[in-house]
C-alpha cells in the first residue's frame, strides 16, 4: 500500500469514483470546481493506493480555533466498498495522525453522520478517538 497527497487535476480526476461513494450526490465538474475552491484555503486530499489504484482518501484540512486550538479536521474519509475491512482506512487515519503531529496539531477531529455506527465503531475501537459532541446544522435555501 502507498499513501500519498494527491496535487494535479490528474489525481483529483482519478479519485472521484472513490470520493463519488461517499459523496454520491456530487458530480464530478462540482467535485472539481469545489475541490478548487476548498484547495484554495488549505483542504488537501491523501490517497491510500493498492497496485497503482486508489482505494481509499481522506481529505483534511489544518485549522485552529479556540476548543480544539491547532487541529486537523478530517473531512471525508472513505475507503472503497471492495475492499473495506481490509486496513486501509486506519492505515490512512495513522498517516493522517502522523501528518498533524508533524504539523503541530493538538487534535485530530471529524464528524460522523448519525446512520454511520460501523464508522462511529471504527473511530473508537480502532482508532481510538473519542465522542465529544453533536454537530448541528440547518440548511439554507
Amino acid at each position: 500500500m502507498n499513501i500519498r497527497e494527491l496535487t494535479t487535476d490528474r489525481e483529483f480526476l482519478a479519485a472521484f469514483d472513490v470520493m463519488h461513494e461517499l459523496r454520491d450526490d456530487l458530480g464530478q465538474d462540482d467535485y472539481m470546481a469545489f475541490l478548487g475552491e476548498m484547495r484554495s484555503r488549505g483542504y488537501r486530499l491523501i490517497a491510500a493506493e493498492e497496485g497503482g489504484r486508489i482505494v481509499a482518501l481522506a481529505g483534511i484540512e489544518k485549522s485552529v480555533n479556540f476548543y480544539y486550538r491547532r487541529y486537523m479536521w478530517v473531512y471525508d474519509l472513505v475507503t472503497s466498498a471492495s475492499v473495506r475491512s481490509k486496513g486501509y482506512g486506519l492505515a490512512l487515519l495513522q498517516h493522517v495522525e502522523r501528518l498533524a503531529r508533524e504539523e503541530g496539531c493538538e487534535t485530530l477531529a471529524l464528524s460522523s453522520g448519525l446512520q454511520r455506527t460501523d464508522a462511529h465503531r471504527f473511530y473508537l475501537d480502532k482508532v481510538g478517538m473519542e465522542k465529544r459532541s453533536f454537530t448541528f446544522a440547518k440548511t439554507l435555501t
